[in-house]
């Protein structure tokens, strides 16, 4: 499976942003998805995370702010980021697993296929 991530960009503080994931060479059915994004000299974290069929999990403090959904008939993973600030200045990777229990949703290590990144800068 190879995945395309999209949707980043330049945006001041207080927009919304909305990154899509979308699967080729194979579909998200059955797969686990999340979302996790880097900065220069960080670890990657966990933005959010969706496992098959549906249940979610979300990083520390942004489940107030942040939307992960799916779209099966389209393919696609979707990131909804509201009231976006500088904080959220980062490159987003979505990565998608066969197997990923509940509790491993925001590790990086439960995944197997990642896609390339998009970035989203927010100035203030």
């Amino acid at each position: 499976v190879q995945l395309q991530a999209s949707g980043g960009g330049l945006v001041q503080a207080g927009d919304s942003l909305r990154l899509s994931c979308v699967a080729s060479g194979g579909t998200f059915s059955g797969l686990s998805v999340g979302w996790f994004r880097q900065v220069p000299g960080k670890e990657r974290a966990s933005v959010a995370g969706i496992r098959w069929p549906g249940s979610i999990a979300y990083g520390d403090s942004l489940k107030e702010r942040f939307t992960i959904s799916r779209d099966s008939g389209k393919n696609t993973v979707y990131l909804q980021m509201n009231g976006l600030t500088s904080e959220d200045t980062a490159l987003y990777y979505c990565a998608a697993a066969s197997r990923v229990i509940y509790s491993m949703l925001g590790m990086p290590s439960s995944y197997e296929y990642w896609g390339q990144g998009t970035l989203v800068t927010v100035s203030s």
